[in-house]
């Protein structure tokens, strides 16, 4: 069985502080406490060649936000591995999202562990806008290269 791959949009903004993205905080029992490493592109899973990562980025961004996923140019940032095997592949738009105005998807897990009980979470539970520096604090590790690629990007188009 070959390593999952995961597909997601990158929205970034320029405001008076310079460059900002907008991050998930990874939802359910596990990175409730956690700020370093639980915030994520909007992503989600999909199977290569039933799908296309294009694809399944617009459909995940929907699924994650609850919103459609934005119009306008995107700005190929690239694949990344993560530490668990996962390969990632994102794409940056420019656009302007109110956190507020998001609906999460959710998901069901066994919550406690072995308790035989269901519980239903937030696929992301928090929705902000990071300058980049922060984002790099709090961004799932491998995910840092993304806020460099879109760094670069804006650098050469400005």
């Amino acid at each position: 069985m070959s390593a999952p791959h995961s597909a997601g949009l990158l929205l970034y903004r320029h405001t008076g502080d310079g460059l900002q993205v907008l991050l998930g905080h990874m939802g359910g029992p596990f990175f409730a406490r956690r700020e370093a490493g639980a915030w994520t592109v909007p992503k989600g899973e999909y199977r290569p060649g039933e799908e296309t990562a294009w694809h399944a980025a617009r459909r995940e961004f929907r699924e994650e936000l609850g919103l459609p996923p934005p119009g306008g140019a995107a700005v190929e940032l690239g694949e990344v591995r993560q530490s668990g095997g996962k390969t990632v592949t994102a794409w940056a738009v420019e656009a302007d999202l109110d956190p507020a105005a998001i609906t999460p998807g959710t998901f069901l897990m066994e919550w406690p562990p072995r308790s035989g009980r269901t519980r239903e979470f937030p696929e992301l539970d928090r929705v902000a806008w990071f300058g980049l520096d922060r984002a790099r604090d709090v961004i799932v590790k491998a995910q840092s290269a993304f806020l460099d690629r879109l760094a670069e990007h804006s650098e050469r188009t400005r």
